[in-house]
Protein backbone atom coordinates (compact mmCIF):
# COMPACT_ATOMS: atom_id res chain seq x y z
CA UNK A 1 0.00 0.00 0.00
CA UNK A 2 1.24 3.48 -0.86
CA UNK A 3 2.16 5.47 2.24
CA UNK A 4 -0.14 8.32 1.19
CA UNK A 5 -3.07 5.94 1.47
CA UNK A 6 -2.23 4.73 4.98
CA UNK A 7 -3.94 5.98 8.11
CA UNK A 8 -1.72 7.84 10.54
CA UNK A 9 -1.69 4.91 12.95
CA UNK A 10 -0.50 2.50 10.25
CA UNK A 11 2.07 4.95 8.93
CA UNK A 12 3.49 5.47 12.42
CA UNK A 13 4.16 1.74 12.68
CA UNK A 14 5.54 1.10 9.18
CA UNK A 15 7.19 4.32 7.94
CA UNK A 16 10.94 4.17 7.49
CA UNK A 17 10.99 0.37 7.55
CA UNK A 18 10.71 -0.19 3.80
CA UNK A 19 14.09 -1.93 3.50
CA UNK A 20 13.69 -4.38 6.39
CA UNK A 21 12.36 -7.28 4.30
CA UNK A 22 15.28 -7.00 1.88
CA UNK A 23 17.64 -7.04 4.84
CA UNK A 24 15.97 -10.17 6.18
CA UNK A 25 15.12 -8.60 9.55
CA UNK A 26 11.92 -7.71 11.36
CA UNK A 27 13.05 -5.35 14.13
CA UNK A 28 14.83 -2.10 13.33
CA UNK A 29 18.57 -2.78 12.92
CA UNK A 30 21.14 -0.59 14.66
CA UNK A 31 24.29 0.20 12.69
CA UNK A 32 26.95 1.47 15.10
CA UNK A 33 29.74 1.67 12.52
CA UNK A 34 31.80 4.83 12.77
CA UNK A 35 33.50 4.20 9.44
CA UNK A 36 32.45 2.26 6.36
CA UNK A 37 34.18 0.36 3.55
CA UNK A 38 34.81 2.34 0.38
CA UNK A 39 34.11 0.86 -3.08
CA UNK A 40 37.29 2.45 -4.49
CA UNK A 41 39.33 5.60 -4.12
CA UNK A 42 37.23 7.34 -6.74
CA UNK A 43 33.95 5.93 -5.42
CA UNK A 44 34.87 6.85 -1.86
CA UNK A 45 35.77 10.38 -2.88
CA UNK A 46 32.53 10.78 -4.82
CA UNK A 47 30.55 9.51 -1.83
CA UNK A 48 32.30 11.92 0.52
CA UNK A 49 31.67 14.81 -1.84
CA UNK A 50 27.98 13.95 -2.14
CA UNK A 51 27.45 13.62 1.62
CA UNK A 52 29.56 16.60 2.70
CA UNK A 53 27.74 18.70 0.13
CA UNK A 54 24.36 17.93 1.67
CA UNK A 55 23.26 15.03 -0.51
CA UNK A 56 22.62 11.37 0.21
CA UNK A 57 24.61 8.20 -0.40
CA UNK A 58 25.00 7.82 -4.19
CA UNK A 59 24.06 4.50 -5.87
CA UNK A 60 26.84 1.99 -5.28
CA UNK A 61 28.55 4.44 -2.96
CA UNK A 62 29.51 4.39 0.71
CA UNK A 63 28.28 6.06 3.89
CA UNK A 64 31.99 6.87 4.45
CA UNK A 65 31.90 8.17 8.03
CA UNK A 66 29.22 8.28 10.74
CA UNK A 67 29.41 12.06 11.10
CA UNK A 68 28.11 12.31 7.53
CA UNK A 69 25.48 9.58 7.29
CA UNK A 70 24.07 6.57 9.11
CA UNK A 71 21.41 4.13 7.86
CA UNK A 72 19.69 3.82 11.25
CA UNK A 73 19.40 7.60 11.45
CA UNK A 74 18.18 7.75 7.85
CA UNK A 75 15.34 5.32 8.59
CA UNK A 76 14.12 7.51 11.43
CA UNK A 77 14.36 10.57 9.20
CA UNK A 78 12.22 8.91 6.51
CA UNK A 79 9.64 7.90 9.09
CA UNK A 80 9.37 11.36 10.64
CA UNK A 81 9.17 13.00 7.21
CA UNK A 82 6.29 10.71 6.27
CA UNK A 83 4.40 11.66 9.43
CA UNK A 84 5.08 15.38 8.88
CA UNK A 85 4.16 15.30 5.16
CA UNK A 86 7.56 16.60 4.04
CA UNK A 87 10.04 15.34 1.46
CA UNK A 88 12.72 14.50 3.99
CA UNK A 89 14.07 15.19 7.47
CA UNK A 90 17.47 15.78 9.06
CA UNK A 91 18.09 14.38 12.55
CA UNK A 92 20.35 15.85 15.22
CA UNK A 93 21.73 15.06 18.65
CA UNK A 94 19.25 17.46 20.29
CA UNK A 95 16.47 19.85 19.38
CA UNK A 96 18.74 22.80 20.08
CA UNK A 97 21.34 21.36 17.69
CA UNK A 98 18.62 21.16 15.03
CA UNK A 99 17.61 24.78 15.60
CA UNK A 100 21.24 25.90 15.53
CA UNK A 101 21.79 24.16 12.20
CA UNK A 102 18.71 25.78 10.69
CA UNK A 103 19.90 29.23 11.76
CA UNK A 104 23.45 28.66 10.51
CA UNK A 105 22.20 27.29 7.20
CA UNK A 106 19.67 30.03 6.46
CA UNK A 107 20.85 33.12 8.31
CA UNK A 108 24.29 33.97 6.98
CA UNK A 109 25.73 36.56 4.66
CA UNK A 110 23.06 39.14 3.86
CA UNK A 111 20.24 37.42 5.81
CA UNK A 112 21.34 37.47 9.44
CA UNK A 113 18.08 38.80 10.86
CA UNK A 114 15.42 36.57 12.45
CA UNK A 115 11.82 37.33 13.33
CA UNK A 116 10.62 35.30 16.32
CA UNK A 117 7.06 35.10 17.61
CA UNK A 118 6.90 34.94 21.40
CA UNK A 119 6.35 32.96 23.54
CA UNK A 120 8.93 30.34 22.65
CA UNK A 121 10.78 27.58 24.45
CA UNK A 122 13.28 29.29 26.75
CA UNK A 123 16.30 27.71 25.06
CA UNK A 124 15.17 28.92 21.65
CA UNK A 125 14.47 32.41 22.95
CA UNK A 126 17.83 32.58 24.70
CA UNK A 127 19.83 31.31 21.72
CA UNK A 128 18.29 33.90 19.41
CA UNK A 129 18.68 36.72 21.93
CA UNK A 130 22.30 35.87 22.67
CA UNK A 131 23.59 36.64 19.18
CA UNK A 132 25.88 33.62 19.60
CA UNK A 133 25.32 32.56 15.98
CA UNK A 134 26.01 35.98 14.54
CA UNK A 135 22.36 36.85 14.04
CA UNK A 136 20.01 39.55 15.28
CA UNK A 137 16.39 39.04 16.29
CA UNK A 138 13.14 40.95 16.42
CA UNK A 139 10.55 39.50 18.78
CA UNK A 140 6.93 40.18 17.96
CA UNK A 141 3.34 39.09 18.23
CA UNK A 142 2.01 36.82 15.49
CA UNK A 143 -0.02 39.73 14.08
CA UNK A 144 3.13 41.82 13.58
CA UNK A 145 5.32 39.45 11.58
CA UNK A 146 4.98 41.35 8.31
CA UNK A 147 5.91 44.63 9.99
CA UNK A 148 8.96 43.00 11.59
CA UNK A 149 10.45 41.52 8.41
CA UNK A 150 13.39 43.38 6.89
CA UNK A 151 15.40 42.99 3.72
CA UNK A 152 17.98 41.00 5.68
CA UNK A 153 15.51 38.63 7.37
CA UNK A 154 16.46 35.00 6.77
CA UNK A 155 14.02 33.11 8.99
CA UNK A 156 10.77 33.41 10.92
CA UNK A 157 10.51 31.23 14.04
CA UNK A 158 7.20 30.20 15.59
CA UNK A 159 6.15 27.68 18.21
CA UNK A 160 2.53 26.51 18.38
CA UNK A 161 1.22 25.52 20.83
CA UNK A 162 3.80 27.73 22.48
CA UNK A 163 5.89 26.93 25.51
CA UNK A 164 4.84 27.39 28.27
CA UNK A 165 1.41 29.03 28.01
CA UNK A 166 0.08 27.04 25.03
CA UNK A 167 -0.62 30.11 22.88
CA UNK A 168 -1.85 29.06 19.43
CA UNK A 169 -0.50 30.71 16.30
CA UNK A 170 -2.17 30.62 12.89
CA UNK A 171 0.63 29.11 10.82
CA UNK A 172 -0.88 29.94 7.43
CA UNK A 173 -1.35 33.57 8.49
CA UNK A 174 2.29 33.84 9.56
CA UNK A 175 3.44 32.22 6.32
CA UNK A 176 1.37 34.73 4.34
CA UNK A 177 2.95 37.62 6.25
CA UNK A 178 6.43 36.20 5.76
CA UNK A 179 6.39 36.26 1.97
CA UNK A 180 9.53 34.59 0.63
CA UNK A 181 11.15 34.25 4.07
CA UNK A 182 11.04 30.61 5.26
CA UNK A 183 9.00 29.89 8.38
CA UNK A 184 10.21 27.39 10.99
CA UNK A 185 7.53 25.96 13.28
CA UNK A 186 8.42 24.15 16.48
CA UNK A 187 5.86 21.32 16.54
CA UNK A 188 7.14 19.63 19.69
CA UNK A 189 3.99 20.15 21.79
CA UNK A 190 1.51 19.14 19.09
CA UNK A 191 3.51 16.33 17.45
CA UNK A 192 2.64 15.19 13.92
CA UNK A 193 -0.33 13.37 15.44
CA UNK A 194 -2.17 16.64 16.07
CA UNK A 195 -0.62 19.11 13.61
CA UNK A 196 1.35 19.18 10.37
CA UNK A 197 2.81 22.69 9.92
CA UNK A 198 4.10 21.92 6.41
CA UNK A 199 0.49 21.49 5.27
CA UNK A 200 -0.03 25.14 6.23
CA UNK A 201 3.04 26.45 4.43
CA UNK A 202 5.85 26.07 6.98
CA UNK A 203 9.21 25.45 5.33
CA UNK A 204 10.75 23.70 8.33
CA UNK A 205 9.16 21.68 11.13
CA UNK A 206 11.25 21.35 14.28
CA UNK A 207 10.93 18.69 16.96
CA UNK A 208 12.74 18.07 20.17
CA UNK A 209 12.58 14.31 19.75
CA UNK A 210 13.49 14.00 23.42
CA UNK A 211 9.87 14.76 24.24
CA UNK A 212 6.87 13.03 22.64
CA UNK A 213 8.66 11.27 19.77
CA UNK A 214 10.79 9.18 22.14
CA UNK A 215 8.11 9.36 24.79
CA UNK A 216 9.88 7.56 27.61
CA UNK A 217 12.40 10.09 28.94
CA UNK A 218 15.38 7.97 27.96
CA UNK A 219 16.69 9.43 24.69
CA UNK A 220 17.75 12.85 23.42
CA UNK A 221 17.41 14.00 19.84
CA UNK A 222 16.11 16.65 17.49
CA UNK A 223 14.88 16.71 13.92
CA UNK A 224 14.01 19.13 11.14
CA UNK A 225 11.41 18.01 8.60
CA UNK A 226 11.63 19.96 5.35
CA UNK A 227 12.11 19.87 1.58
CA UNK A 228 15.10 18.14 0.04
CA UNK A 229 16.37 21.52 -1.16
CA UNK A 230 16.50 22.86 2.41
CA UNK A 231 17.93 19.59 3.70
CA UNK A 232 20.85 19.97 1.30
CA UNK A 233 21.67 23.28 2.99
CA UNK A 234 21.27 21.87 6.50
CA UNK A 235 23.14 18.56 6.24
CA UNK A 236 26.56 20.19 5.64
CA UNK A 237 26.12 22.18 8.85
CA UNK A 238 25.30 18.97 10.70
CA UNK A 239 28.34 17.26 9.24
CA UNK A 240 30.87 19.98 9.96
CA UNK A 241 29.57 20.59 13.50
CA UNK A 242 29.32 16.87 14.31
CA UNK A 243 25.69 17.18 15.45
CA UNK A 244 24.26 14.04 13.84
CA UNK A 245 21.90 11.91 15.94
CA UNK A 246 23.53 8.82 17.47
CA UNK A 247 22.31 5.54 15.90
CA UNK A 248 21.07 4.13 19.20
CA UNK A 249 19.08 7.31 19.80
CA UNK A 250 17.71 7.07 16.26
CA UNK A 251 16.58 3.52 16.97
CA UNK A 252 14.79 4.56 20.17
CA UNK A 253 13.11 7.53 18.50
CA UNK A 254 12.02 5.43 15.53
CA UNK A 255 10.62 2.79 17.86
CA UNK A 256 8.81 5.51 19.76
CA UNK A 257 6.98 6.65 16.62
CA UNK A 258 5.10 3.36 16.43
CA UNK A 259 3.15 4.14 19.61
CA UNK A 260 3.08 7.93 19.23
CA UNK A 261 -0.56 8.26 18.06
CA UNK A 262 -1.81 5.97 20.83
CA UNK A 263 0.17 7.77 23.50
CA UNK A 264 -0.77 11.28 22.38
CA UNK A 265 -4.47 10.50 22.17
CA UNK A 266 -4.53 8.86 25.59
CA UNK A 267 -2.53 11.68 27.18
CA UNK A 268 -4.77 14.26 25.52
CA UNK A 269 -7.95 12.69 26.87
CA UNK A 270 -6.58 12.81 30.40
CA UNK A 271 -5.26 16.35 29.96
CA UNK A 272 -8.68 17.62 28.89
CA UNK A 273 -10.23 16.25 32.08
CA UNK A 274 -7.51 17.72 34.26
CA UNK A 275 -7.63 21.13 32.55
CA UNK A 276 -11.38 21.38 33.05
CA UNK A 277 -11.05 20.34 36.70
CA UNK A 278 -8.29 22.87 37.33
CA UNK A 279 -10.49 25.59 35.86
CA UNK A 280 -12.84 25.26 38.82
CA UNK A 281 -10.21 25.08 41.55
CA UNK A 282 -9.95 28.14 43.85
CA UNK A 283 -6.16 27.82 44.02
CA UNK A 284 -5.97 28.34 40.24
CA UNK A 285 -6.60 31.77 38.74
CA UNK A 286 -6.03 30.84 35.08
CA UNK A 287 -5.72 27.68 33.01
CA UNK A 288 -3.75 27.70 29.76
CA UNK A 289 -4.99 24.86 27.55
CA UNK A 290 -5.90 24.92 23.85
CA UNK A 291 -9.26 23.27 24.51
CA UNK A 292 -10.24 26.16 26.77
CA UNK A 293 -8.48 29.06 24.99
CA UNK A 294 -8.88 29.07 21.20
CA UNK A 295 -10.35 32.39 20.09
CA UNK A 296 -9.04 31.90 16.53
CA UNK A 297 -10.70 28.52 16.11
CA UNK A 298 -7.47 26.67 15.30
CA UNK A 299 -8.41 23.50 17.17
CA UNK A 300 -10.23 21.30 14.70
CA UNK A 301 -8.77 23.16 11.71
CA UNK A 302 -5.01 23.64 12.07
CA UNK A 303 -4.81 21.24 15.02
CA UNK A 304 -6.58 17.90 15.20
CA UNK A 305 -6.75 17.96 18.98
CA UNK A 306 -5.93 19.89 22.11
CA UNK A 307 -2.77 18.11 23.26
CA UNK A 308 -1.52 16.98 26.63
CA UNK A 309 0.29 20.06 27.92
CA UNK A 310 -1.33 22.38 30.48
CA UNK A 311 -0.11 25.49 32.28
CA UNK A 312 -1.83 27.13 35.23
CA UNK A 313 -1.41 30.41 37.05
CA UNK A 314 -1.75 29.86 40.78
CA UNK A 315 -3.54 32.42 42.95
CA UNK A 316 -0.78 32.17 45.53
CA UNK A 317 1.98 33.12 43.09
CA UNK A 318 5.55 31.90 43.48
CA UNK A 319 5.00 30.55 47.00
CA UNK A 320 2.12 28.42 45.76
CA UNK A 321 4.23 27.16 42.86
CA UNK A 322 6.95 26.09 45.29
CA UNK A 323 4.40 24.36 47.52
CA UNK A 324 2.64 22.50 44.73
CA UNK A 325 5.78 21.29 42.96
CA UNK A 326 7.23 20.03 46.26
CA UNK A 327 4.04 18.28 47.41
CA UNK A 328 3.08 16.22 44.36
CA UNK A 329 3.68 12.48 44.61
CA UNK A 330 2.37 11.03 41.33
CA UNK A 331 3.70 13.91 39.21
CA UNK A 332 7.47 14.25 39.13
CA UNK A 333 8.93 17.71 39.69
CA UNK A 334 11.24 17.85 36.67
CA UNK A 335 11.80 19.65 33.39
CA UNK A 336 11.09 18.14 29.96
CA UNK A 337 7.76 16.78 28.78
CA UNK A 338 5.93 14.33 26.56
CA UNK A 339 6.83 11.12 28.37
CA UNK A 340 4.64 8.35 29.71
CA UNK A 341 4.86 9.79 33.24
CA UNK A 342 3.48 13.17 34.28
CA UNK A 343 5.83 16.06 35.06
CA UNK A 344 5.41 19.47 36.68
CA UNK A 345 7.82 22.43 36.69
CA UNK A 346 8.15 26.18 37.10
CA UNK A 347 9.05 27.73 33.72
CA UNK A 348 10.24 30.99 35.26
CA UNK A 349 12.75 29.17 37.45
CA UNK A 350 13.85 26.55 34.93
CA UNK A 351 13.00 26.20 31.23
CA UNK A 352 12.52 29.95 30.75
CA UNK A 353 15.05 31.19 33.31
CA UNK A 354 17.36 32.79 30.69
CA UNK A 355 14.50 34.63 28.93
CA UNK A 356 14.45 38.44 29.19
CA UNK A 357 12.48 39.73 32.16
CA UNK A 358 9.81 41.39 30.02
CA UNK A 359 9.05 38.08 28.26
CA UNK A 360 9.54 35.62 31.10
CA UNK A 361 6.42 33.85 32.44
CA UNK A 362 5.53 34.95 35.94
CA UNK A 363 6.66 32.87 38.88
CA UNK A 364 3.13 31.78 39.73
CA UNK A 365 2.79 29.71 36.55
CA UNK A 366 3.49 25.98 36.61
CA UNK A 367 3.57 23.73 33.54
CA UNK A 368 2.13 20.23 33.51
CA UNK A 369 3.03 17.46 31.09
CA UNK A 370 0.32 14.82 31.33
CA UNK A 371 1.41 11.22 31.03
CA UNK A 372 -0.40 7.90 30.86
CA UNK A 373 -1.46 7.59 34.48
CA UNK A 374 -5.16 7.43 35.36
CA UNK A 375 -6.85 10.82 35.33
CA UNK A 376 -8.36 10.37 38.78
CA UNK A 377 -4.96 9.59 40.31
CA UNK A 378 -3.43 12.73 38.77
CA UNK A 379 -6.38 14.87 39.87
CA UNK A 380 -6.13 13.47 43.38
CA UNK A 381 -2.41 14.21 43.46
CA UNK A 382 -2.91 17.80 42.30
CA UNK A 383 -5.79 18.35 44.70
CA UNK A 384 -3.70 17.21 47.63
CA UNK A 385 -0.77 19.36 46.49
CA UNK A 386 -2.96 22.42 45.98
CA UNK A 387 -4.07 22.01 49.58
CA UNK A 388 -7.79 22.48 48.99
CA UNK A 389 -9.12 19.50 50.90
CA UNK A 390 -12.64 20.93 51.25
CA UNK A 391 -13.19 22.17 47.73
CA UNK A 392 -15.28 19.30 46.46
CA UNK A 393 -17.61 19.29 49.46
CA UNK A 394 -18.00 23.07 49.29
CA UNK A 395 -19.12 22.88 45.69
CA UNK A 396 -16.46 25.24 44.39
CA UNK A 397 -14.92 22.76 41.97
CA UNK A 398 -16.48 21.84 38.63
CA UNK A 399 -15.40 18.25 38.24
CA UNK A 400 -17.33 16.34 40.87
CA UNK A 401 -14.08 14.52 41.64
CA UNK A 402 -13.87 16.58 44.78
CA UNK A 403 -11.01 16.75 47.22
CA UNK A 404 -9.90 13.13 47.24
CA UNK A 405 -6.27 12.59 48.12
CA UNK A 406 -4.24 9.95 46.27
CA UNK A 407 -4.80 7.39 49.04
CA UNK A 408 -8.57 8.01 48.95
CA UNK A 409 -8.78 7.70 45.19
CA UNK A 410 -7.42 4.17 45.33
CA UNK A 411 -10.32 3.10 47.60
CA UNK A 412 -13.09 4.75 45.61
CA UNK A 413 -15.25 2.69 43.19
CA UNK A 414 -13.53 2.71 39.80
CA UNK A 415 -16.68 3.31 37.77
CA UNK A 416 -17.67 6.31 39.91
CA UNK A 417 -14.18 7.84 39.58
CA UNK A 418 -14.24 7.51 35.81
CA UNK A 419 -17.73 9.02 35.60
CA UNK A 420 -16.66 11.95 37.79
CA UNK A 421 -13.52 12.60 35.74
CA UNK A 422 -15.42 12.39 32.47
CA UNK A 423 -18.02 14.83 33.77
CA UNK A 424 -15.36 17.53 34.02
CA UNK A 425 -14.74 17.61 30.27
CA UNK A 426 -16.66 20.37 28.43
CA UNK A 427 -19.00 18.97 25.72
CA UNK A 428 -17.04 20.58 22.86
CA UNK A 429 -13.82 18.89 24.00
CA UNK A 430 -15.53 15.55 24.44
CA UNK A 431 -16.90 15.74 20.89
CA UNK A 432 -13.48 16.60 19.45
CA UNK A 433 -11.75 13.76 21.28
CA UNK A 434 -14.43 11.29 20.25
CA UNK A 435 -13.91 12.23 16.60
CA UNK A 436 -10.17 11.41 16.91
CA UNK A 437 -10.62 7.88 18.24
Amino acid sequence: MDASMMSQDTLAVHAGREDLNALGVHALPIDLSTTNPLPSILGGGDSYEALAGGGTVPPGGSSVYARLWNPTVARFERALAALEHTETAVAFSTGMAALTAAVLALCGGETRHIVAVRPLYGGTDHLLASGLLGTTVTYCDARDVAASIRTDTGLVVVETPANPTLDLVDIAAVVAQSGSVPVLVDNTFATPVLQNPADHGAALVLHSGTKYLGGHGDVMGGVLACSEALAEKIRPVRAITGAILHPLAAYLLHRGLATLPLRVRAQQTTAARIAAWLGGHPAVSEVFYPGLRDAAGLVGTQMRGTGAMIAVRLTGGADAAEAVTSRVRVFTHAVSLGGVDSLIESPAALTHRPVAADAKPDAGIVRLSIGLEAADDLIGDLDAALGASGVGEAGVGTSGVGARRVSDVGRAPRDRIEEDAAASVPPQLAALHTSMT
